[in-house]
């Protein structure tokens, strides 16, 4: 007998959602910053456990929000259908700063969009946490509306991992395996490294810059003598964002280009030529452009 299903993981920005799905699946499957709001798309990560009989589809949410334009109204909507559509909903909390209004918000999206399905809530960070500040945590948590069962972990250090991954298990419904064990996730390779340049994007910018910048990979061809071209378009919204973006003297895009570079190197496993080209576009209110990056 086997078990297979999809889990809705939802919670506030920031709280570890892709480092969680990360180490479940044991695969760099979502991109991971210290950034708020840094999945836009709903990213399946697989892992399939042929001993024990069970694969677990985690469905890696956008950050649940209020919608204020149409990059964000639709990342909301996509958690929504998301959420309907699972087996299960895991709530991510945060255990360094306890459960607040933003975790209660969305405990009632999660029932409101599937009522029918268990909710597990996993309070993250654990490991930076004393088990003074924790008990209470821990208690605030298994209030939470629809919350059906509470897992202290930390999916940094992987405490508590294993006896989460064991009940997710026993909840997914019989049935067989959804994808071919061997998988990892259902994303593209353009998109995974289209995101992998995105990250380092991320981590190498400030201010308003993270959350105007999107990157669309146009092409990845190997050459002859092995190498790999990558072109991306790395997106901005205003040509004040181009130029620091770009640094001065290309020095900005230089650094990010190297250490995307790298990252790429990492994944794909031979020596990369990666071909970075800055872009301005209002594309957070373009719904042409938002269809071709895939943000449904």
């Amino acid at each position: 007998m086997t078990r297979a299903g999809f889990i809705g993981l939802a919670g506030r920005p920031n709280v570890g959602k892709s480092t969680l799905v990360n180490a479940i699946v044991g695969s760099r499957v979502a991109i991971v910053s210290m950034r708020p709001q840094t999945t836009r798309r709903a990213i399946r990560g697989i892992a399939t456990d042929s001993e024990a009989g069970r694969q677990l589809v985690l469905v890696d949410l956008p950050g649940v929000q209020r919608p204020r334009d149409v990059l964000t109204e639709r990342m909301q909507r996509r958690v929504e259908r998301e959420l309907a559509d699972s087996d299960l909903a895991l709530l991510l909390v945060d255990g360094e700063q306890g459960i607040g209004p933003g975790d209660r918000f969305i405990a009632r999206v999660l029932l409101g969009a599937n009522a029918e399905i268990p909710t597990i809530c996993a309070v993250n960070k654990v490991d930076r946490v004393g088990p003074n500040e924790l008990v209470p945590v821990l208690a605030e948590a298994a209030e939470l509306e629809g919350v059906d069962e509470v897992f202290p972990i930390s999916a940094r250090s992987r405490e508590g991992l294993d006896a989460l991954v064991q009940r997710l298990g026993e909840l997914v419904p019989e049935g067989p395996f959804l994808y071919p064990p061997d998988d990892h996730s259902d994303q593209s390779s353009e998109l995974l490294l289209a995101e992998l340049i995105r990250e380092q994007v991320l981590n190498r910018t400030r201010d308003e810059i993270p959350h105007s910048v999107e990157v669309s990979v146009t092409e990845v061809a190997e050459r002859e003598d092995g190498l790999v071209t990558v072109r991306a378009e790395v997106w901005v919204e205003t040509e004040s964002q181009k130029g620091i973006l770009i640094g001065k003297g290309g020095a900005k895009v230089g650094e990010i280009g190297a250490a995307a570079r790298r990252s790429l190197e990492d994944e794909l496993g031979v020596k990369v030529y990666l071909d970075l080209r800055v872009r301005v576009r209002r594309w957070r209110r373009d719904e042409n452009l938002l269809d071709r990056l895939g943000i449904e």
